[in-house]
């Protein structure tokens, strides 16, 4: 029996996946969290064989719960399913050290697909993600072709983000846990690093990329 644990704040979603784990006779979800410090907590416990880990977390990145197991437990496997689109967000989740990244619009096949992958030692992604990482490698200039939002780290992508959906600097405080002032730093990095030549222009720039679905 293959033991799960669920990272997923939204317990809707996570009781509709745990469903669908459970359908496979070899598979058993063991623990359920939505938050790092809860997930890191069950991780400890449980000991499972494999955690599913979404990007969007409360309070901080799934990413950073990546880096942190990947670096206290390097033989876990570690399979995202998200939301977000894989062109922006599964480089970064393949750096912190998950094997498999998969949208969570993917059919249920398709989902435990991944999970067996995994669990079996492979990587997982999605054909279109694999081509465009070969176009890159065959270009020997890997640079070019990166978005230029790639050069945001994850807190200041998940604050781009929320900009974009049209939170105010106070709510993005209270959404991700942190301090109006800190959110502040992150606004004026963001500016810094695209270029970008005030308020408006961060505020533009973000619903655009939103818009074009990279967000």
């Amino acid at each position: 029996m293959t033991r799960i644990v669920i990272v997923e704040d939204h317990p809707v979603f996570r009781a509709g996946l745990k469903e669908l784990i459970e359908t496979e006779k070899d598979l058993h979800v063991c623990g359920e969290a939505d938050t790092i410090n809860k997930a890191q907590e069950v991780i400890k416990e449980k000991q499972p064989d494999l955690v599913i880990i979404d990007i969007t977390l409360r309070g901080r990145n799934g990413i950073e719960l990546i880096k942190e197991l990947h670096r206290d437990t390097p033989l876990l496997p570690l399979l995202v399913l998200s939301m977000h689109d894989e062109s922006l967000y599964a480089e970064r989740a393949f750096r912190a050290g998950a094997s498999g990244y998969i949208m969570k619009e993917e059919t249920s096949e398709s989902i435990v697909k991944a999970i067996r992958m995994v669990h079996g030692g492979q990587k997982y992604a999605s054909k279109p993600f694999l081509a465009n990482v070969l176009n890159k490698f065959l270009s020997h200039s890997p640079e070019d072709t990166r978005s230029p939002i790639d050069r945001l780290t994850h807190r200041e992508l998940d604050v781009f983000r929320l900009l974009g959906k049209g939170m105010t600097t106070k709510n993005i405080a209270t959404h991700l846990d942190l301090s109006a002032k800190t959110i502040g730093t992150y606004r004026e990095r963001i500016k810094e690093k695209l270029d970008l030549q005030n308020a408006s222009d961060l505020i533009h720039s973000a619903v655009r990329w939103l818009e074009k679905g990279e967000l």
